[in-house]
């Protein structure tokens, strides 16, 4: 894909502002509309988009096998760890507002937590899909 220099160059423009709009999804979600599953989705695409220009093979090794699979259960696990600290806490399962001492800072961090642990989450799949059928099965 060497050829594509036009396509290569865009691409390379592109690709850290699709990931900073992630970001800006995935933080202002708990103020407004998106969150976990918007910001992943958008951040899964951009390392697709990186994949389709260049190469599956260049993007195996940007994220190896491990990285993506340590990723999707890095967020499922916070997910429900966060649960259960609030159930340590003495709450019910995810039920931030035991999380601080302030029921609004602890409502606050749990959706924070929660909704990033379901961002890390979807963008791995994402991308673990996309190399599924890609024919890279990892």
């Amino acid at each position: 894909m060497s050829h594509h220099l036009v396509l290569r160059v865009i691409a390379k423009l592109l690709i850290p502002f699709i990931m900073l709009f992630a970001l800006y999804v995935q933080f202002h979600g708990d103020y407004g509309p998106g969150g976990g599953f918007q910001a992943g989705v958008i951040f899964g695409s951009a390392f697709i988009l990186y994949a389709l220009v260049f190469g599956v093979e260049v993007a195996c090794r940007v994220a190896p096998a491990w990285a993506v699979r340590s990723g999707i259960a890095f967020g499922a696990l916070l997910y429900g760890v966060t649960g259960l600290v609030a159930m340590q806490k003495g709450g019910n399962y995810l039920d931030y507002s035991a999380l601080s001492a302030d029921p609004v800072a602890g409502q606050h961090l749990g959706i924070l937590v929660i909704e990033l642990g379901v961002g890390i989450t979807v963008a791995s799949v994402m991308i673990a899909i996309f190399f599924g059928f890609a024919g890279r099965g990892r």
